[in-house]
């Protein structure tokens, strides 16, 4: 298959081999190494989102892709997207191919005093991409997706997390009033989603949750993740440095780690994490809850 793949944007050249990225649960990752006929090697990413993501949105691959274009065309950490495939003829849903960045995420094992203001900043880069000058109409409105997830109470909601009281308070206040402007949302910015090389971030990738809202929904989002791959101290020091380049109005920032954790305890039974990994992101998540409370 990936033989067809290669055909179709690179005729001359040559697959050498595949593999596929493990880790993530939204989309299937395959490395294809190719041979261009001057002999270079190079690498590529084909990622074919799954069926939960192209139910919400048939046309994420597309807007995915261009997306990239837009972000690389200004320069920021992203992978540069090579080719999109709609027609079907490959394989059944559209799929991307995009640039392979060499290099590793940094998770809870390595010193990350210095890795965390990098991190801040990357974030902090990426809301600040001047929306008024590229098309992003194609995203999604961030708040229409909390209304969906608000308004989509299941039968039975586990109380061990307390998601019953989390959707009871921001069931209450949604909408939200709108203190701070719509800003360029990465979605799912996580230590599993930056590329490091060298003590420095090469790229973001993963793109496929992107919308356009509130700047804190990817704070609290990174603040729970940051949490779970670290410690309660790179958490805070992520948000410390965050707020020290922005001027942004944190003052909803409890209401937005709240829903951080909605979006999350649904997923953590299905990520097949082993009993401790399990145990210990349950605890960390019933701190962050209870801290959002707290400062409610």
């Amino acid at each position: 298959m990936f033989e067809h793949v290669v055909q179709r944007f690179e005729p001359c050249s040559k697959l050498l081999r595949t593999w596929e990225l493990k880790g993530g649960v939204s989309a299937q990752v395959t490395v294809i190494e190719i041979e261009r006929p001057d002999g270079r090697v190079k690498k590529m990413i084909v990622r074919q989102h799954g069926d939960v993501d192209l139910k919400l949105n048939p046309h994420i691959a597309a807007d995915e892709y261009k997306l990239l274009q837009l972000l690389h065309s200004i320069e920021l950490a992203v992978p540069e997207p090579y080719y999109l495939d709609q027609s079907g003829e490959i394989f059944p849903t559209p799929y991307v191919v995009i640039e392979y960045i060499e290099g590793e995420p940094i998770f809870g094992s390595q010193d990350v005093a210095d890795f965390i203001p990098q991190l801040a900043m990357q974030l902090y880069r990426m809301h600040e991409v001047d929306c008024t000058k590229l098309d992003v109409s194609f995203l999604l409105q961030h708040a229409k997706k909390v209304a969906e997830k608000l308004g989509e109470r299941p039968a039975v909601v586990d109380e061990t997390l307390e998601e019953g009281r989390i959707r009871d308070v921001l069931e209450a206040v949604w909408p939200l009033p709108q203190r701070n402007t719509s800003v360029l949302l990465h979605g799912d910015f996580w230590p599993g989603n930056i590329i490091w090389q060298d003590g420095q971030i090469l790229g973001v990738i993963d793109w496929e949750d992107a919308a356009l809202g509130d700047p804190l929904a990817d704070v609290s989002n990174s603040r729970l993740e940051i949490l779970w791959a670290f410690s309660i101290d790179a958490m805070q020091s992520f948000t410390h440095h965050y707020q020290s380049l922005t001027d942004i109005d944190f003052a909803y920032l409890p209401y937005w780690d709240l829903y951080a954790a909605l979006r999350r305890i649904s997923q953590i039974a299905g990520w097949g994490l082993d009993d401790n990994t399990e145990k210990t992101m349950r605890e960390r998540l019933r701190w962050f809850v209870a801290q959002a409370f707290m400062n409610l």
